[in-house]
């Protein structure tokens, strides 16, 4: 499921034809990156995979002063009939993506097991911090947003609190994770 694909045809869809800087302008425009997997940088070749695959084609070209000639997008029939199947699949599909964090948590560095209280302390300031600072966001635009982008919101409100909650299990079980580290990397030391 790509966010970007989805985005770019929706903003075509429901606002018209625009050029990719005006697209730029909107994301920053709606914070998309800080609820979203949407980044600035992945705009311009999530465009050009698009017209590639005939789902938005370029209308025309347009310049204004000194700035550089932008090309104009529209979405295309095929764009629009892909567009309804994104968003179906994205209400359907649910996405948890791995973190890599798990896998370096099973294959913790021998040498670095002391370290881990700090880093993990470290790690869950961290993400009350992004907590904070993203309820503090969601406060300040409350009442500029739809009552559907307030729900995305709270999503992702609640999924820092659930992070946060686990991350704090971890630290109560950090004593027991430390002394069975340091018994099974001891007793790893025989020859093969």
């Amino acid at each position: 499921m790509s966010s970007i694909r989805i985005f770019i045809l929706g903003a075509l869809a429901e606002r018209g034809p625009m050029h990719g800087h005006q697209l730029r302008l909107l994301i920053e425009e709606e914070r998309l990156d800080m609820w979203t997997d949407i980044t600035v940088g992945g705009l311009y070749g999530a465009i050009k995979r698009l017209a590639a695959e005939g789902l938005i084609e370029g209308v025309r070209t347009e310049q204004v002063g000194a700035y550089p000639e932008r090309k104009v997008w529209q979405i295309t029939d095929a764009g629009a009939k892909a567009l309804s199947s994104l968003r179906l699949s994205g209400l359907r599909e649910i996405v948890l993506k791995p973190d890599p964090f798990d896998l370096v948590l099973t294959r913790l560095d021998p040498q670095h097991l002391d370290d881990l209280p700090a880093i993990i302390d470290a790690r869950v300031a961290s993400l009350e911090a992004m907590l904070a600072e993203y309820e503090a966001h969601a406060r300040a635009v409350a009442r500029y947003l739809t009552l559907a982008e307030t729900l995305a919101m709270q999503h992702r409100v609640s999924r820092l609190r659930a992070e946060i909650a686990w991350h704090r299990r971890l630290v109560s079980q950090l004593p027991e994770l430390l002394v069975d580290e340091k018994t099974r990397k001891g007793s790893d030391d025989s020859p093969v």
